[in-house]
């Protein structure tokens, strides 16, 4: 059981990590402060690669600490849905209304798209072996 705990704890922090550079980097590097890129972009790019993992994963006979480690672990540690709704909520607060919509339409679709994406990249290659 402790192995459970360790493979998330470890994948989380490594998660957590990669979720703060890449927003800081996201965010710096764009003009608009108004609309908060850095999230959007860990959301989706989060949704591709659990996408991506899940398809991974599931063509294999994964073993349950791999599973744990990065989709619970590092791709949990990486998105903030969390986040994505207190932004969600202070946009709103703001009166920025349609950046509260786009934020929200575009997060939900984008991510949604973007795993399914990531799902049949990986499914492609099953039957390329």
């Amino acid at each position: 059981m402790w192995q459970t705990y360790l493979y998330v704890m470890t994948g989380g922090a490594i998660g957590a990590l990669c979720r703060y550079l890449t927003t800081f980097a996201v965010q710096r590097s764009v003009c608009s402060t108004a609309f908060p890129w850095g999230t959007f972009c860990v959301n989706l790019t989060g949704s591709f690669l659990i996408g991506l993992l899940w398809g991974i994963l599931e063509s294999f006979e994964s073993n349950h600490g791999a599973r744990l480690f990065l989709i619970v672990g590092v791709l949990g540690g990486f998105t903030t849905f969390s986040s994505f709704s207190l932004e969600s909520l202070l946009l709103f607060k703001a009166g920025e209304v349609k950046n509260a919509l786009l934020y929200i339409v575009g997060s939900n679709i984008g991510g949604l798209t973007l795993a399914y994406a990531g799902y049949l990249i990986t499914s492609a290659f099953k039957y390329v072996r």
